[in-house]
């Protein structure tokens, strides 16, 4: 055999690939989760393309789910982040949405996972991607029939899950692929996990009208920051715009930070005692003292899309 004197080198000595997430899809091919080289993760169910779980590199949970949500693709799933639209609640009096249940088709219809993007965050020293993007779409075309007869529009949803070492965001895309214009509302029903609801507040609204949902609806301006201790159901408009970031702080820390894209209103929801009994999937029933609901939305009114237009909007949770 000839002797090459540039032979290549062993390949134990060949340097390694830069440390990239890892992306996996499990139960039965209905979720998807990755997880950073650092050890963050996130998981999304592609039922409803709601987020499970987003967890730091410790395995500390940054979000709620009831232990009686339904995760078999048989409804919307309690907790998490689930995806409203084209409606938000109910509209019994709009004209194209409403025939259609409480938050639209999006939270219970079944997405399809699109596959990773590429990163566009800065790799670390050691060239390892600190970021994953993933990419999940639904056209009308899969959404269940039964729901299409409800609100018979063509249309096309992208969502983007991106998960960083200290956050997260997601991000819509709504496109009119109909010859006619309609109408939507879109919005994030981020489920935060917090250790006593009791001692949370939430700033950023100080000055703001909100919509009281609890008892007759009433408009309201809100005065000092948002604390609990009764059921909370209001959507606010902050009087910065969407570039006003919203803090959720527990016993005087900031835990989250809320930061906008394009979503002029913010829901904040707390069930509390009496609302949590009520609900069937809520559980355990003391379980809200675990949680709080902040839901960036453009909801106080309606976008229309005319044939061909894009509405895109965004939310970046930063945990502290």
């Amino acid at each position: 055999m000839v002797d090459r004197p540039n032979k290549p080198a062993a390949l134990a000595s060949t340097p390694g690939l830069p440390a990239q997430a890892q992306v996996s899809i499990s139960h039965a091919n209905s979720r998807v989760s990755a997880v950073l080289p650092t050890g963050e993760s996130v998981e999304v169910l592609l039922h409803g393309a709601t987020v499970l779980s987003w967890k730091d590199k410790d395995g500390n949970e940054k979000l709620w789910v009831s232990e009686g949500a339904k995760l078999d693709g048989s409804k919307a799933v309690r907790g998490g982040i689930p995806v409203v639209f084209p409606v938000f609640g109910t509209a019994p009096d709009h004209p194209q949405t409403g025939k259609l249940a409480q938050h639209g088709v999006a939270r219970v219809s079944n997405w399809e996972f699109l596959g990773k993007s590429t990163s566009e965050s800065t790799p670390d020293a050691a060239g390892a991607d600190l970021s994953v993007k993933l990419d999940f779409g639904l056209s009308a075309a899969n959404v269940d029939d039964s729901l299409r007869a409800l609100w018979p529009y063509k249309f096309g949803l992208i969502y983007s899950v991106t998960l960083n070492q200290n956050s997260l965001t997601t991000s819509l895309v709504a496109t009119n692929d109909d010859d006619k214009p309609f109408d939507i509302q879109v919005l994030f029903h981020t489920y935060l996990r917090v250790n006593e609801i009791s001692n949370v507040e939430v700033h950023g609204l100080d000055g703001s009208e909100y919509l009281d949902k609890v008892g007759p609806l009433t408009t309201k301006k809100q005065s000092a920051a948002v604390t609990f201790s009764g059921e909370v159901d209001r959507v606010y408009t902050p009087v910065g715009g969407p570039s006003t970031p919203v803090t959720v702080v527990e016993d005087g820390k900031t835990k989250y930070t809320v930061l906008r894209d394009n979503l002029n209103d913010v829901t904040v929801w707390n069930p509390w005692t009496e609302k949590a009994n009520s609900i069937g999937d809520f559980a355990p029933k003391d379980g809200f003292h675990k949680m709080v609901c902040i839901e960036p939305g453009a909801v106080r009114g309606w976008q229309t899309l005319e044939p061909g237009d894009a509405f895109e909007g965004a939310q970046t949770i930063v945990a502290s």
